[in-house]
């Protein structure tokens, strides 16, 4: 089946008690089971949910994964594939990662004795000469946040498997309608559900996702054991958000791209991050790995003093973290959702913008950061 279809129906088959079309809400802690280790395949909640088994199902087969682990949010699916290394081994990760990422690694584990190091995206070319006996893990967002930065996947897979390594890719920016990180020799593909999977801003919760059995096994033990699951009600809102993924997404890469087009030609606009433009440096690796190039984009101005007039003047774009919902938000990075990354050498740049391009009316939008992007010359 298309994936569309399967965004629809995966998972969620009308339920076999009433015929309800839609996945019931399954809010209890424990289910009463027949006789001593005899039951229906749930015992206890946090090990297992059937609103959470639809949504593993669906988004796995959104993610062409055999094996799909739902967690409480993005940074709880995170911890718990940190947990697949040990103090001592190295784990390499893209600089240009999440903020929450960032301060996890750096203020949680590396005092426990974890070894990160942080490569520039275009060091991925180089990837091989980067890795050695002790990296265990290789962490990569593409398109990445917030600067938009593109990487190989199928490239970074094969010098990950040489070096005995697991490949992550963080696709929550892309989504699995846009790509798919397993097909391209990914080990596990990592999302926050609470983005575009969700889409409607009501929701926090994380995925993960593997073709290898033996890190399913794992996973699934660790899910279990470290408790970060989401809710019957959270899977729920997730698995509604799927069954529009697709006609979001459409909407979403239209506006973006229309967007991303006009601020090139606005003098106080100094660059556009955005892997749909020609110039982007990852332009030709996006269009060979991605359907089309997402909602997101990144911009500077010519100061932060300008950044940070700019997103308190918009009106629809609304100024607030998080991204992917269907209404436009806008943020400024360094102060923002990236603040952790501060001391970094890969610091958000502090001139930085980013967008979070929704589903309203093109015109609006772009009306609306039209006013916002005036002159300050002008607006005195």
């Amino acid at each position: 089946m298309d994936f569309e279809t399967r965004a629809i129906h995966d998972g969620q088959e009308p339920d076999p008690a009433t015929g309800a079309i839609i996945t019931p809400i399954y809010q209890t802690s424990t289910f009463v089971q027949e006789a001593v280790g005899k039951h229906k395949g749930y015992d206890y909640a946090r090990v297992a949910n059937p609103t959470r088994t639809a949504l593993q199902t669906a988004l796995a087969s959104l993610e062409n994964a055999d094996h799909g682990i739902a967690f409480s949010s993005g940074l709880g699916a995170t911890t718990t594939l940190m947990h697949l290394v040990d103090p001592g081994d190295r784990v390499v990760l893209i600089a240009d990662v999440y903020g929450g990422v960032y301060r996890m690694t750096s203020q949680v584990y590396e005092p426990k004795g974890y070894v990160f190091d942080y490569l520039p995206a275009a060091e991925f070319a180089n990837l091989a000469g980067h890795l050695d006996e002790r990296t265990r893990l290789v962490w990569i967002e593409t398109p990445s946040n917030p600067l938009l930065n593109v990487v190989d996947i199928a490239a970074a897979a094969d010098a990950t498997k040489a070096a005995g390594a697991i490949l992550v890719v963080d696709n929550t920016f892309a989504t699995p309608y846009l790509q798919n990180p397993l097909d391209l020799g990914a080990d596990i593909v990592v999302h926050s559900t609470t983005k575009y999977l969700g889409g409607h801003s009501d929701v926090v919760g994380g995925f993960a996702g593997t073709n290898d059995p033996t890190i399913a096994e794992r996973l699934f033990f660790l899910q279990k054991s470290l408790g970060a699951v989401p809710g019957p009600f959270d899977s729920w809102l997730v698995l509604r958000g799927l069954k529009t993924l697709a006609l979001r997404m459409q909407r979403h890469c239209e506006n973006a791209r229309a967007i991303a087009a006009w601020l090139e030609e606005q003098q106080t606009v100094t660059q556009v991050l955005y892997p749909g433009l020609p110039d982007h440096p990852g332009h030709e690796i996006a269009k060979r790995q991605m359907r089309d190039f997402g909602g997101m984009i990144s911009f500077l101005t010519e100061t932060e003093e300008e950044a940070v007039g700019l997103v308190a003047r918009t009106k629809i774009f609304q100024l607030a973290e998080s991204l992917g919902g269907v209404e436009s938000l806008i943020e400024h990075p360094a102060r923002m959702t990236h603040a952790s990354t501060a001391e970094a050498p890969f610091a958000a740049p502090r001139n930085l913008v980013r967008l979070s391009v929704g589903i309203e009316s093109l015109d609006d939008l772009i009306n609306d950061l039209a006013a916002a992007l005036v002159p300050a010359a002008v607006r005195t």
